[in-house]
């Protein structure tokens, strides 16, 4: 294969080296996600050790798909933010099994992927205002802080108060704020692989002082799928009642992987207006992951922010993300060192994720009433209803009122009105 000509390198102004040095940094940036994920998702009872290397296995496929299909230097991997709500909203909040919920990405990846290829595409885009977008953002980091702090014990359960400071005396704990402020330090820094480094550093220290067993190995095979593929339940997702949740995983999917190609777009002059197709092969291809992410066992893909570190590298074209697909095959073989990262480590990276996604709400226009209250609602109704579809249906639903009272109906033929309707039956219905 002629890299030059497939990958048009020379149009893009860029080489070989260049495009390597640049996945690579995003390999290490990202690699966070493997220990992450894994814990996130086997609080719902699915097995550790295949979720290990179904999340290895989505990133390379995911991040692979784009660089030959789509030509962009984005690596895609299992999303933050839908992870923790399959974990904790659906499976232990609603009582879904994992089964069924895995059923509900799958589906959520068809409508996806349909949107991604009709005109549905660009009517979402278009009605759903950017400043909601961001605020959707903003609430699911939240939500995801939460679920962050309350797992490192920093806060807990209080039948007076519903949640109270924890016991900051519990070693545990005191290493889980060690880690999170290492996080933020070498975030603040800047230091490449800043979160995967401050897990692997507070484990050490957890090893060395005791508190935690260090691994007897570091190499294996990988470990099989088997137990969590083709187990998705979708007649059992398939139902009335799980339209939001699956309104939810869809819409959620869309702005994150919109967001963060605007984002990364803009710096890397990608995407430009004489260059659509891009744009729209990058959607398609995290739309066709999200239904194999179903089918493999993980939560749905999405594109990584983390890919700006590339760009910033020199990452131009899908080289570079070929290039991180390439060197995320390498975890696969250390899973007894994955193991015995302590949870306690990990959890810490929630909080400093949610805290990148919530600094949007610094972007949003508040002179808009409709926008100020409907981002209000939207972001502090995640966490307090530990739901990211309630959330997103009550801003929704907010906004649409405001709207219609300034007598301003052609919200209903947006969709936010769509989301609002939904709203109102769904709400009904409880």
């Amino acid at each position: 294969m002629n890299l030059f000509n497939f990958f048009q390198l020379k149009r893009h102004n860029t080489t070989p080296i260049r495009e390597f040095i640049a996945g690579s940094t995003t390999f290490f940036a990202m690699l966070y996600i493997i220990p992450v994920n894994a814990t996130i998702l086997h609080t719902s009872g699915m097995p550790f050790d295949a979720l290990v290397s179904a999340t290895i296995l989505m990133t390379v496929i995911a991040t692979m798909i784009t660089a030959l299909w789509a030509n962009t230097p984005i690596a895609m991997s299992v999303g933050m933010g839908l992870n923790a709500y399959f974990s904790y909203g659906l499976v232990l909040g609603m009582k879904i099994p994992w089964q069924s919920a895995l059923g509900v990405v799958f589906l959520s990846g068809i409508f996806y992927l349909i949107i991604a290829l009709t005109p549905l595409r660009a009517w979402i885009i278009k009605t759903i205002p950017m400043d909601i977008k961001r605020a959707t953002s903003a609430g699911i980091g939240a939500f995801i802080a939460f679920i962050g702090l309350k797992e490192m014990g920093l806060i807990i359960d209080s039948p007076a108060t519903l949640v109270q400071l924890g016991h900051l005396g519990d070693e545990k704990v005191l290493l889980a704020i060690f880690s999170l402020f290492t996080a933020l330090v070498l975030s603040m820094l800047k230091v490449r692989g800043a979160l995967i480094l401050s897990i692997f550093i507070t484990s050490l220290l957890a090893w060395v002082i005791g508190v935690s067993p260090a691994p007897k190995e570091i190499f294996s095979m990988p470990a099989s799928i088997a137990p969590i593929f083709l187990e998705m339940d979708i007649t059992a997702a398939f139902t009335l009642a799980m339209i939001p949740v699956i309104l939810t995983f869809l819409l959620t999917d869309i702005f994150d992987t919109i967001g963060t190609l605007i984002g990364v777009g803009l710096r890397a002059e990608l995407f430009q207006e004489d260059e659509p197709q891009a744009l729209e092969r990058t959607m398609q291809s995290d739309a066709l992951a999200t239904i194999l992410s179903g089918v493999c066992g993980v939560t749905s893909t999405t594109a990584f922010i983390e890919s700006a570190t590339g760009v910033e590298e020199g990452g131009r074209t899908g080289l570079s993300s070929f290039f991180t697909a390439l060197l995320f095959l390498l975890p696969l073989f250390l899973l007894p060192l994955f193991e015995a990262i302590p949870s306690y480590t990990i959890y810490p990276v929630l909080v400093v994720v949610g805290s990148y996604m919530f600094s949007e709400l610094g972007n949003i226009d508040y002179k808009d009433d409709a926008i100020k209250y409907a981002t209000f609602f939207l972001v502090i109704m995640m966490p307090l209803t530990y739901s990211i579809t309630n959330g997103l249906l009550i801003g929704a639903f907010v906004y649409v009122v405001i709207k219609l009272f300034k007598k301003e109906f052609n919200v209903l033929q947006s969709a936010m009105g769509l989301m609002a309707l939904l709203a109102v039956i769904l709400f009904y219905m409880h």
